[in-house]
């Protein structure tokens, strides 16, 4: 394998051009070989200051520019499949912004093309494995310092939603991560998901009804459930509560230092996600060049994405009819054991 990764970034907008210059001036071993989107001009302002980098406004022009040698996905989650097939064709390291497709059918047919190759070439960004408390609660579920992991209790918070997001965005966008964290944490799948629409808030704009409670359970038994909260106002914030047989922990949350000084006490709240994660993004990239550079891959993998897309099938299913619904998988092929 190459000593470097030369990278073609598809897409250019808040994500891409984050992780643009993430890989341009934090991440070892790789370079921003190429930069494609839709709107030129937006490319073109994405590789300023990157020396040798080519602005592009077709993902295929990119996969078959020799200089290229990886992929990392960062468009709208409906133009992942084409690229993600066309980028498995030429056998490079991939790394996918979630959700891998928008859909179970469509990622089942990336896992499929994927184990045809022979071996696994998709990492899919799931960052919050790579963030530090959520490694740290991962490893007092794995070594049962604690005893067994009985109930998850999540909470997901934004301040505000922009124009367009939807109700079953709720699910999609947002509730993907905790699906992808509860399976990380309890090294399951996820058997059922419920939804229960209660009293909404009045800052949800017209047809979203926010926040919304999720009901989830895995294999073993494990109960978990996400307060999911859209348009909360105060801030960005994360939270996982875990309850064991002989105690709980407790991350995420306020941040920051905690002050008592003139009657009045308090922390701080990230605004946005890049500011709670930016670090696990960090973490997760490096990861994936380290692996890519071995042949491997250095995270969640096309499985991962095919099984989340699935339980957000069931949760998007669950909105709606207010039943438990199940989630359904097909066999776990031999490649991702």
């Amino acid at each position: 394998m190459t000593e470097t990764l030369r990278v073609a970034v598809i897409g250019a907008g808040r994500m891409g051009a984050d992780h643009i210059q993430r890989l341009n001036s934090r991440i070892h071993g790789a370079e921003v070989a190429a930069v494609v989107d839709v709107d030129l001009a937006r490319a073109q302002a994405a590789i300023g200051g990157i020396p040798g980098a080519v602005a592009l406004a077709d993902a295929e022009e990119a996969l078959n520019n020799g200089d290229v040698n990886a992929v990392l996905i960062a468009t709208p989650g409906f133009l992942h499949e084409d690229i993600l097939l066309k980028a498995i064709a030429k056998d490079i390291p991939i790394l996918c912004e979630k959700p891998l497709t928008p859909d179970a059918e469509t990622a089942w047919k990336i896992v499929q093309a994927e184990e045809q190759l022979g071996h696994q070439r998709i990492q899919v960004g799931f960052m919050r494995r790579f963030d530090a408390e959520y490694a740290a609660l991962g490893s007092v579920i794995r070594d049962r310092e604690l005893g067994e992991l009985l109930m998850l209790h999540h909470q997901h918070r934004n301040a505000s939603t922009p124009e367009g997001f939807t109700n079953e965005m709720l699910i999609n966008d947002s509730v993907v991560h905790e699906f992808d964290a509860i399976r990380f944490f309890t090294g399951e799948e996820i058997t059922s998901v419920q939804v229960r629409l209660g009293k909404a808030t009045r800052n949800a704009p017209a047809g979203q009804h926010d926040p919304q409670h999720v009901l989830i359970e895995t294999e073993s038994g494990v109960l978990a459930d996400v307060e999911i909260y859209v348009n909360a106002k105060f801030g960005y914030e994360v939270a996982t509560q875990a309850s064991f047989e002989d105690g709980i922990v407790s991350i995420g949350g306020d941040k920051g230092p905690y002050t008592r000084s003139a009657g009045r006490w308090g922390g701080t709240v990230t605004p946005g996600f890049e500011e709670r994660f930016g670090a696990a993004y960090d973490v997760e990239i490096q990861s994936w060049v380290d692996a890519a550079l071995r042949g491997e891959i250095g995270g969640p993998t096309a499985w991962d994405g095919y099984a989340t897309a699935a339980c957000c099938e069931a949760g998007v299913e669950a909105q709606k009819n207010g039943q438990k619904v199940a989630v359904v998988l097909n066999a776990k092929p031999a490649l991702y054991r």
